[in-house]
């Protein structure tokens, strides 16, 4: 252990990374006189310096700039820094300057690999090749750089653990005392807009749970202890003259031990899994909700009929039991009422939550003034100039789809909207039946803000399913229209193309890429950790049919058999005996398609590293 850096220091935002022969060195630049950070090229092992070492060799170190030490993963034979090397800023978050990642990079501290067997080089090569997977998929990440000196924790211990993303790869420095090098990873939208003289800011915040955190047909529902997939908190912050309103939103798969194995088909089955632990599952989830968020509705937009409809059937099953004055389910058929264009009638969702949305404010007779007016009330914090506590949210809307992507994007949207509108009344810009679309005073910008939770829903949905929402121009049409009333309710022909085109990537990321992708985060996040103890076969190796398995094989002997059969038919007309080699080839080609058919599990690319607890 060394010596526990100075608590009172800032977090530092800009080093110089210098790579000597036998170790790394981060020196602080950002006008911090700060010890520099020496990490061992040979094992990982870190220790702080007061000055730079001279070099002995004669080749100059490589030097680069960095804006950030995202953690250190430990392999079998050696350990992984990961750091940022560009960064964009995208706004700001009382006062201070919100930065996306825009680029990382993987720094091996493996000079031991060459000490190693054979087989630990194979398996070390394999899960070095997993993390290079994360850093073209980890960009999508925002950062917080709030470095505030006054706050008497680190700023890491002051982020939910739930939502840090790099919490897993941050122990080794946490271990070892680093906090001004501790930099935790989370998701950021921000906007601004003139109201007459007035600034107005508008930031959403996304903050993904990592209990069960993957890719959107690896992990689906909840596991035993109700954590569950895709689980998002969104918070909506309204800054203005010193005024601070914030509300928060929740989104996560269905609160049941259920999945979806991809098969190469377009819609795998859904599967119920231990259909007897459903309402315990549920039970403990929304218990954990209730006690971090007080009284909770819960909104399934899931289809009634279908898969879906068995799904959401043990869903509403479940709830019977868990129903009470805090929890509430509501189920709206999304699909059925709204179809595909009729966004519009959310409005029916909306009038059936309203009152969740006020029964806790406390002034009864403006709590029944927005009751009449459907109008949401005091459901959120609101803070004055001096930062006191003047109203605060105790409940939490919790919406999910089968996703929890494309059609909880346009749901959450339309609640946030009603919910923003809320806020600038409280807040004086508007009076008491003024909207976004007739007050007189908003510049251009704020209808770009409209689009911020269109963009939000992007963000969550590449990086679980890797792709943007599909339905986005409807969702900012249905932003356009709720700001000038001009919304047609209309498709366009290049939505209708950018979704056809998403959707075939959705089916070509599910089945052929999300498995390694999910290998990557289960390692980046300590689900499955590198031991020399564990079983020393390599992850990738298979046995069975599986070793065999290849998509692009299968399709290659398919297409070469049709192609034969076509050829021999064209020769019928010379040789009758072709007759027989085209319907032999068109034979062997349906059968091999069949078998590809019907066992699509094995073609596709699956998680090997980790099983989660169903």
């Amino acid at each position: 252990m060394m010596e526990k850096a100075d608590s009172g220091q800032k977090l530092y935002t800009m080093m110089r990374l210098w790579e000597f022969p036998d170790r790394y060195i981060v020196e602080p630049t950002d006008g911090s006189s700060g010890s520099c950070l020496a990490i061992s090229r040979e094992d990982g092992s870190m220790t702080l310096i007061d000055e730079l070492p001279q070099s002995n060799t004669v080749r100059v170190p490589k030097i680069r700039t960095i804006f950030g030490v995202i953690g250190m993963i430990k392999l079998l034979a050696g350990s992984y820094l990961l750091v940022i090397t560009e960064r964009e800023c995208v706004g700001s978050y009382l006062g201070h300057p919100i930065f996306k990642v825009s680029s990382l990079k993987i720094l091996p501290c493996d000079h031991s690999l060459k000490n190693s067997t054979a087989e630990q080089k194979k398996m070390q090569s394999e899960f070095s090749g997993l993390i290079n997977v994360a850093e073209r998929t980890s960009v999508a990440q925002r950062l917080h750089d709030l470095g505030d000196e006054s706050k008497l924790l680190p700023l890491w211990r002051q982020a939910d653990p739930r939502f840090l993303w790099n919490n897993y790869m941050l122990e080794v420095l946490i271990d070892n005392k680093l906090d001004p090098y501790l930099l935790p990873i989370s998701g950021f939208q921000y906007f601004q807009a003139a109201i007459g003289k007035d600034i107005i800011d508008i930031t959403l915040i996304a903050r993904r749970c990592t209990r069960r955190t993957g890719t959107r047909m690896w992990r689906r529902g909840a596991d035993s202890d109700g954590y569950v997939a895709n689980f998002v908190e969104s918070e909506q912050i309204v800054q203005l003259n010193g005024y601070t309103a914030s509300f928060v939103q929740v989104r996560g798969s269905i609160p049941l031990l259920w999945e979806q194995i991809v098969d190469l088909t377009y819609k795998p089955k859904f599967e119920i899994v231990r259909l007897e632990e459903a309402p315990r599952v549920a039970e403990r989830h929304f218990l954990d909700l209730r006690k971090r968020y007080g009284s909770v509705l819960a909104v399934d937009l899931v289809n009634g009929q279908g898969g879906e409809g068995g799904v959401s059937e043990k869903f509403a099953n479940a709830m019977q039991h868990i129903v009470s004055d805090d929890v509430r389910y509501l189920h709206f058929d999304f699909h059925r009422i709204c179809g595909h264009v009729h966004f519009e009638r959310l409005s029916i969702l909306y009038d059936q939550i309203v009152d969740f949305l006020t029964k806790n404010r406390g002034d009864v007779v403006l709590m029944a003034t927005c009751l009449i007016n459907k109008m949401p009330s005091e459901g959120y914090l609101l803070l004055n100039e001096k930062g006191e506590k003047v109203e605060e949210q105790l409940g939490v809307v919790r919406t999910n789809c089968i996703d929890c992507l494309d059609r909880t994007n346009v749901t959450q949207s339309m609640i946030g909207r009603n919910m923003l509108e809320c806020q600038l009344r409280r807040l004086g810009v508007f009076g008491g039946d003024e909207t976004i679309n007739s007050h007189p005073k908003f510049d251009d910008n704020f209808k770009i803000i409209l689009f911020v939770w269109a963009n939000h829903g992007d963000d969550i949905s590449i990086q679980y399913s890797g792709t943007p929402a599909l339905k986005g121009d409807f969702v900012r049409s249905f932003d356009t229209y709720i700001a000038m009333r001009e919304w047609c309710g209309q498709r366009t022909v290049q939505g209708i193309l950018k979704d056809g085109w998403n959707a075939l990537m959705r089916y070509y990321l599910n089945n052929f890429c999300d498995g390694t992708k999910q290998d990557a985060i289960d390692l980046l996040q300590g689900h499955y950790i590198v031991s020399v103890n564990r079983d020393m076969t390599p992850p990738s190796q298979k046995g069975g049919l599986e070793a065999i398995a290849s998509i692009r094989l299968a399709l290659s002997l398919l297409f070469t058999g049709f192609f034969f059969a076509t050829m021999s038919l064209r020769q019928v007309g010379t040789d009758l005996r072709h007759l027989f080699f085209a319907v032999m080839w068109a034979g062997l080609s349906i059968v091999l398609a069949t078998f590809v058919r019907a066992n699509g599990r094995i073609f596709c690319n699956r998680p090997r590293l980790h099983r989660p607890r169903c």
